[in-house]
């Protein structure tokens, strides 16, 4: 066998492989609960929503990837300052801002402290930030500056129907201009007809109030006196009748 291994490394076959077999995304078996039993089902995961922008747009779309980076900078940095765990979208850990690479700002986890199912976990790796508290997840954020506001609401949902019993602070971050825009995707049919509405426990909170409280809080020096859920007071709740 071992005499097999080197010829193979020392004199490698190159063989065809179907395309169509290596673009496949992994899919994930979990349970849905049907009355009083559970049914096997079968679901997928999709990667973050990358943008690829055209020649024209490239220099606003490098100032908005640069405007992402900054608020998941704020958000690690106060999390860290209240005393808490961190964990940061896993394709974002080598992202830099203010001279800090995301992924080695104090307090950082390489690893999710709480194990779920699989499809659970792969989620959660896609988030923009996480706040951690022991072994639960005390907050999560999705930070959408050019990407679409419904590819961000969709991970939050995701989560909620993967872990419908999950209680955890939900934000989604996003510019001051496109409020409206939330306000629209989240009182969506999907998100808003379900046995707990999206809208409920996910608030929207605009870059500069981010930045605002961010600031704030650091310069007065409290930040290790807060609690994670703090921001709800901060965070705007939309409502179906538009309040």
């Amino acid at each position: 066998m071992l005499d097999l291994l080197r010829r193979a490394e020392s004199q490698p076959v190159p063989r065809p492989v179907d395309p169509k077999k290596l673009g496949r995304k992994p899919l994930y078996r979990v349970e849905q609960r049907l009355g009083r039993a559970k049914v096997p089902v079968t679901i997928a995961v999709p990667e973050r929503e990358e943008e690829a922008p055209t020649p024209s747009a490239q220099a606003e779309q490098v100032v908005s990837t640069t405007r992402h980076t900054e608020m998941q900078y704020y958000l690690l940095q106060l999390g860290a300052d209240m005393g808490l765990d961190l964990c940061v979208a896993r394709n974002d850990r080598s992202k830099l801002w203010n001279g800090q690479v995301l992924g080695a700002i104090p307090r950082m986890l390489t690893e999710l402290p709480t194990q779920f199912n699989d499809a659970t976990n792969r989620t959660i790796e896609l988030i923009d930030v996480l706040w951690v508290r022991g072994n639960s997840i005390a907050a999560a954020f999705e930070i959408e500056s050019t990407t679409s506001i419904y590819s961000g609401l969709l991970r939050m949902s995701d989560l909620l129907a993967l872990q419908p019993n999950i209680d955890i602070r939900l934000y989604l971050v996003a510019p001051d201009d496109r409020r409206d825009k939330v306000e629209q995707e989240i009182l969506r049919p999907t998100f808003t007809l379900r046995e707990k509405p999206l809208r409920n426990v996910c608030g929207f909170l605009s870059f500069s109030k981010l930045v605002e409280k961010a600031e704030g809080i650091r310069k007065l020096g409290i930040a290790s006196s807060l609690r994670p859920g703090f921001l709800a007071q901060t965070a705007e709740y939309f409502k179906e009748d538009g309040g």
